[in-house]
Formats: C-alpha cells, structure tokens, sequence
C-alpha cells in the first residue's frame, strides 16, 4: 500500500470540519488569477466567505468525508475543474455568486489567451504622437493614420473574433491602447445548500430585470384578488372602497334616497326638469323662463 503523508489526513480532515460546519458550500476555479490579484480578491470577500484552496485529490476526499454527515455535499465533485477553492458562506447561493461576479476584474493579455469575446478597437484618437507606430497598429490590423497631426483609428474593427487566440503582437499593442480584454476572477461552478446544488445557469440572475417581474407579478396578483374580491390585509381597504363606490352608482341609478346620494339625485331631477322645461317655454311661468336663459 503507498505511503500517504500525514499532513494529507490533516488537511482532508480540516477540510471536511470545513464543510460540514457551513451551509453554503461552493466551489470555485481560481486558475490563472496573478498572486496579488488573488489576494486581494479574498481580502474583499473575507467578511463574508472564507476561501480554502487545497488540491483536487484533497477536496475530493474531504467531499466524500463530509457527505457522511452532509448528504449530497458530494455532488460537487463533478464540479471541481482546474485549480480548485473551496468557499463557505452563510450567504444564500445567489447573493454568493453576486458577490464572486463582482471580484472579477479586466486585465491585459499576454498573448496565446483565447478571446471569450469579440475584442474591438473603437475609432477616434489614441494616446500616441506620429511616429512608427502608426506602421505598428496596421500591422496588427488596427485601420490607424495620421489626422490633423493626431494618430487615430479610423473605424471600429474587431482584431480578435471570440473563440480565436490572441497573437502576441496584438496582445502588447492592446495593452499600449489600455484595452485589457482579460476577464480575471474566481469562477464559481457551482454552490450546495440544503441537498441541493444550484449552477450558475440558475444563479446567475439580472436582479434588476428579476425586481420587475416580481413588481409586475406583485401586481398581477393584486389586480386578480381585486377583480375576484378576495379579502386580505392587502386588499381589503381597495374592496371597501369599490363596494363602497359601487353601492353609491347603484343607488344613484335607482333613485335610492341616502344622506349619501339625496343631493346628487335633486341635482340629477333638477337638471332634468330644466330639459325637460326647454322643450315647453310657452307654457312656462316668469320665474321658470329666467332659469332657463
């Protein structure tokens, strides 16, 4: 049997003390993100995650020791990619993966990187005098030239198509622009709560756009209990006061004398009588005629 280190044990049992000890697990690819960039990432994020980093194999076992007491904490071994960090939180998943979108940050390419977007150039003035350079930025297919004695670049141009790799040349003249078109941060795969394992397609959610659904179904739902005079804390001032106007149009219509509606009815056959009156004026007294004109 091969010889396994005695810290091993250690860590996997600290681990594991990790994750049974929170409910909100995550786990996180941290691959490719500079030292300082690191952490600093976790410093903003320490009062409200705590971020171990610890090999795969590692984490795979602690996994393993943990769903012994965490049923299906497990799972989450399908989602360790890459270089791995475990994150434990009493954040609920949604507000966790907010708070790991945000560590992510831009940086410059180094060249050899595969571009996850279309990397432009925009048109309008650069930061250089005229010179050589303007022979660089063709070069690395930049539309550059010399205008009123400013370099510029004349239109917007995609000089990397998402998908494709980054040329070393293009990278250095992106980064003399101060175009950085890197995205570097913790990329959370995936977070367990209660036995269940939420994804970033669930996650990730615009709650902006989310707080209007759920203002428009607020809504939607009160119109319905009104429409269908359902009583309840929330409606039932809005109920009163439709039965309320409800009664009084019913009563007016049928002439229903109330201390209500007594004044709106002889202002009603008041204005009806003078109709009526304008239609008869020769058979009309003084009085009744100086009322009508």
């Amino acid at each position: 049997m091969a010889h396994v280190a005695k810290w091993k044990f250690g860590e996997v049992e600290r681990l594991s003390t990790l994750l049974i000890d929170k409910k909100i697990v995550g786990i996180a690819e941290i691959g490719g993100i500079p030292g300082p960039q690191l952490q600093k990432m976790r410093e903003n994020i320490r009062e409200k995650a705590k971020i171990r980093c610890a090999k795969n194999s590692l984490i795979t076992r602690a996994l393993d020791e943990a769903d012994k007491k965490v049923k299906g904490i497990s799972g989450l071994k399908n989602e360790i990619k890459g270089q791995t960090a475990i994150i434990t939180t009493d954040m609920n998943p949604f507000k966790l993966f907010k708070e790991m979108k945000s560590t992510r940050t831009m940086a410059p390419a180094k060249g050899g990187e595969t571009a996850t977007h279309d990397i432009e150039v925009k048109k309008g003035d650069t930061p250089f005098k005229p010179g050589p350079v303007v022979g660089e930025l063709q070069k690395v297919g930049i539309p550059a030239a010399i205008q009123e004695g400013k370099v510029v670049i004349k239109t917007d141009k995609v000089i990397v198509p998402a998908g494709e790799k980054i040329p070393v040349d293009v990278a250095q003249m992106l980064t003399r622009l101060e175009i950085f078109p890197i995205e570097i941060g913790m990329n959370l795969h995936a977070v367990f709560e209660d036995g269940t394992i939420y994804k970033p397609n669930v996650l990730d959610i615009d709650m902006s756009k989310f707080m209007i659904q759920i203002q428009q179904a607020s809504s939607n739902a009160f119109n319905l209990a009104i429409e269908m005079a359902w009583p309840n804390k929330s409606t039932i001032t809005h109920l009163l006061l439709k039965a309320h106007r409800n009664a009084y149009t019913l009563a007016l219509e049928k002439n229903i004398y109330t201390k209500d509606t007594i004044k709106q009815l002889l202002s009603k056959a008041h204005a009806s009588m003078l109709s009526i009156a304008s239609h008869t004026k020769d058979a009309l007294d003084d009085d009744l005629k100086k009322k009508l004109t």
